[in-house]
């Protein structure tokens, strides 16, 4: 944090704050992950199709990539 404030324009609030998202989203599970991805996309307007592509290609992205998961197990993984 002290690097973040001595670097950057941000108040030490600031600084705390954006640590923290940032440890979040990579404490964040590949399920929880999914989920979220999904309510932001729907929100966007994409349909289930477009969604369930979209996280196939952006999970191999992530920090710890997850073995690849089909759409099904995607799909399975939103609505149990």
């Amino acid at each position: 944090m002290d690097h973040l404030v001595r670097s950057t324009p941000l108040g030490r609030g600031e600084a705390a704050r954006v640590v923290l998202d940032v440890l979040a989203y990579f404490d964040e599970t590949t399920e929880e992950f999914v989920r979220r991805r999904h309510r932001e996309l729907q929100s966007g307007g994409l349909t289930n199709a477009g969604i369930f592509q979209r996280i196939a290609e952006e999970l191999p992205h992530r920090a710890v990539a997850p073995p690849e998961l089909s759409q099904r197990q995607l799909r399975r993984i939103v609505y149990g």
